[in-house]
């Protein structure tokens, strides 16, 4: 028989890459707040739920009875929303889909976001130390990031009253192939007025989120486990260290940086999940690719 997978947020960027993906090996049940144009799509039953109302995440993720829960459905920043709507829908949201996925018995992976660790605002930061890790101290500055704790927070509640895995998954900007929105950015740096960018210059390509995803879900790991999701190099072609200390005025005491590689360690994530990011803006961003065909 094959397994179920609920996948929320299903018609987002990230979200509807994973149902397409997942979709040939499980049985997936794709969450979003509206159906697509279409719902003729093999082996994904389409169910339309506002993630913030508890009985019906509840109901429809209980009723699938899912082996895993992938969650991406929240408001991905503050741009167009006021910052309270963004932590309460997000916060709601990550809950609920976390408790309902727990009592269901199901593994968890879900979105969380490299802006806690807070080099964003209101003015970039330097970290404590290159490269950054997990273990490095979290500092979220809006309700956009507080509310990515705060689902790290329901997800380590989770693993413990439950007895499930859960990986929490802090992504950066992630890019999609063929059409990278970091290209500008980089035809447009200079050392001169390099500028504090906030995640120093990095990305992730889409199939490589996937791919994490994957991983995630096919490593038996215990208890609740936060992991960067990062690209290998910086999007700049430069050396990273001397970008940053470009745009910053200095490098943090502890700095082990090589040529251009991501200012973010993805080493937990080799080391526990076996994952490796594949994909660099050097040949992803003049890529044809088509995406999923139902958003």
């Amino acid at each position: 028989m094959t397994e179920t997978i609920v996948v929320t947020g299903a018609l987002g960027g990230v979200g509807s890459w994973v149902v397409e993906t997942l979709r040939g090996e499980y049985d997936v049940v794709a969450v979003d707040l509206t159906l697509p144009e279409t719902t003729d799509v093999d082996g994904v039953d389409f169910q339309a739920v506002d993630l913030t109302e508890q009985g019906p995440v509840w109901e429809t993720i209980l009723d699938a009875d899912p082996t895993a829960v992938v969650h991406c459905g929240n408001i991905p920043h503050e741009e167009d929303h006021a910052g309270g709507d963004v932590y309460e829908n997000n916060a709601t949201s990550s809950y609920h889909t976390l408790e309902a996925a727990g009592r269901a018995g199901a593994d968890v992976v879900w979105a969380s976001s490299e802006t806690v660790y807070g080099t964003h605002w209101p003015e970039p930061e330097l970290p404590a130390s290159l490269p950054v890790t997990e273990t490095h101290p979290v500092k979220p500055w809006n309700g956009y990031e507080t509310s990515k704790l705060a689902g790290e927070a329901a997800a380590t509640r989770v693993a413990n009253a439950f007895d499930v895995s859960v990986a929490s998954l802090r992504a950066s900007w992630v890019q999609y192939p063929g059409r990278y929105e970091v290209t500008p950015l980089r035809e447009q740096f200079d050392f001169e007025s390099a500028g504090r960018f906030g995640n120093f210059w990095s990305y992730i390509d889409v199939r490589d989120v996937v791919s994490l995803v994957e991983a995630a879900l096919d490593t038996a790991f215990e208890g609740h486990e936060v992991v960067n999701a990062f690209g290998p190099d910086n999007f700049l072609g430069v050396e990273t260290a001397r970008a940053i200390e470009a745009g910053f005025g200095s490098l943090p005491e502890e700095c082990d940086l090589t040529g251009d590689q991501s200012a973010f360690s993805t080493a937990k994530a080799a080391s526990l999940l076996g994952w490796e990011p594949e994909h660099s803006w050097k040949t992803a961003e003049d890529e044809s690719i088509r995406g999923p065909d139902f958003v």
